[in-house]
């Protein structure tokens, strides 16, 4: 009798890997083929674009990171009408650069920033007016070629005699995967005062909505021309402020913070020694997972870098002050990597001459960038955030 054969298409079908194992290397792969790779079967795109795959190969990408070296995205501050801006991604402990990638959106001309970065996402805003609610904020994912523009502010409109400032912070909201854009107007010259405004973007919802705060705080603005994101720690963002405190209205200075998920306000207080020198420009950041105050200021006209770190979140006993970084010019602080080194920005004594450092806090040593115009700076990392979302522009 003579032996059957098996079609070729069934001896293909027994080798193939099963789903659930095809599903995991896919989770493991960087974010750009797994967009091409949805094209493969039905099954591959609609797994591919389910939340809980877009979690675990976000978690995947995480930790891969924390075992190696981490990416950074810097664009220039100022910008004009007749070109788009362009990022380049570099890597966190060089800063060599590894790639470029132009924002598919227009902003106005004037500066813009990165108001910060979680899970792959950017947050990008132009203040184009002199009201605090004149801002344009894009959320963008350069990995998948997605972004989408928020909706106004839910505020009413001030006019141009309420003229002020908005300063804005980006968060992810863990417990209902949702993210958050946290805006603070702040206004000036206005008697009486009017007292700072808050309200909250969620994702989720696509709206504003204005939250309230009890204390006394006005917000404080950055001395330097270059804001640096607010550092997300411990499920908060933070800032600096001036608290009017007492019948006599003492104004202090403390730090800020917004917790994302509860939508509360909290005040911490500031690290002992860290007001005590003339300081010409003092800012938050978060060093890998822990709130971290620098400070850049002189004393009998040598310039410092000091750094306070709170080891244990919210114990304000724990403010440690890591180093001093010496200078022998006058700097200002443009980014803060996860390695632990500083993007500063110098201007030399003699022909007032800018130029950027990135300084490594452990040896000291300084490396020279020939960047032209002023820098704004995200830690960045490729991921599916915003895949699954509604009302996307893809590009």
């Amino acid at each position: 009798m003579s032996q059957i054969r098996e079609a070729p298409i069934l001896r293909r079908r027994k080798n193939d890997l099963p789903h659930d194992i095809a599903l995991n290397i896919l989770t493991r792969l960087p974010a750009k083929p797994l967009i091409r790779f949805r094209c493969v079967c039905k099954t591959w795109d609609s797994s591919i674009t389910t939340h809980c795959f877009i979690s675990t190969h976000l978690n995947n990408l995480a930790n891969d990171n924390d075992n190696g070296d981490g990416y950074i995205i810097h664009m220039p501050w100022d910008t004009n009408s007749s070109n788009r801006a362009v990022c380049t991604v570099a890597f966190d402990r060089t800063f060599d650069r590894i790639s470029e990638i132009e924002v598919p959106f227009d902003f106005p001309s004037g500066s813009i920033q990165i108001v910060g970065s979680c899970n792959g996402l950017l947050c990008l805003a132009h203040n184009r007016g002199l009201t605090t609610s004149d801002n344009v904020i894009y959320l963008w994912n350069p990995s998948i070629r997605k972004f989408k523009r928020l909706p106004d502010s839910c505020l009413p409109q001030m006019g141009y005699e309420h003229l002020g400032s908005s300063t804005l912070g980006f968060a992810y909201h863990l417990e209902n995967n949702d993210y958050k854009v946290l805006r603070i107007s702040s206004y000036f010259g206005i008697k009486p005062h009017i007292p700072d405004e808050f309200e909250v973007y969620t994702l989720s919802s696509d709206s504003w909505r204005k939250v309230g705060m009890s204390l006394r705080a006005s917000f404080m603005e950055c001395v330097d021309n270059f804001p640096l994101p607010m550092p997300l720690v411990s499920g908060a963002l933070h800032w600096i402020s001036r608290v009017v405190e007492g019948e006599e209205e003492h104004k202090s200075e403390v730090i800020m913070s917004f917790d994302v998920n509860g939508e509360k306000f909290r005040m911490l207080r500031m690290p002992d020694g860290s007001k005590s020198i003339v300081r010409f420009q003092t800012c938050l950041a978060s060093l890998k997972g822990k709130l971290a105050l620098l400070t850049f200021g002189s004393i009998e006209r040598d310039y410092y870098y000091s750094m306070w770190v709170m080891r244990e979140y919210g114990v304000l006993e724990s403010w440690n002050k890591l180093f001093v970084v010496p200078l022998e010019r006058i700097s200002a602080c443009i980014g803060f990597t996860m390695y632990g080194s500083l993007l500063i920005r110098c201007v030399e004594s003699n022909n007032q001459a800018e130029k950027f450092v990135l300084v490594d806090t452990k040896t000291l040593h300084e490396k020279d960038f020939d960047i032209q115009q002023p820098l704004c700076v995200a830690t960045f990392m490729e991921s599916l955030a915003l895949l699954d979302g509604a009302n996307m522009v893809s590009y």
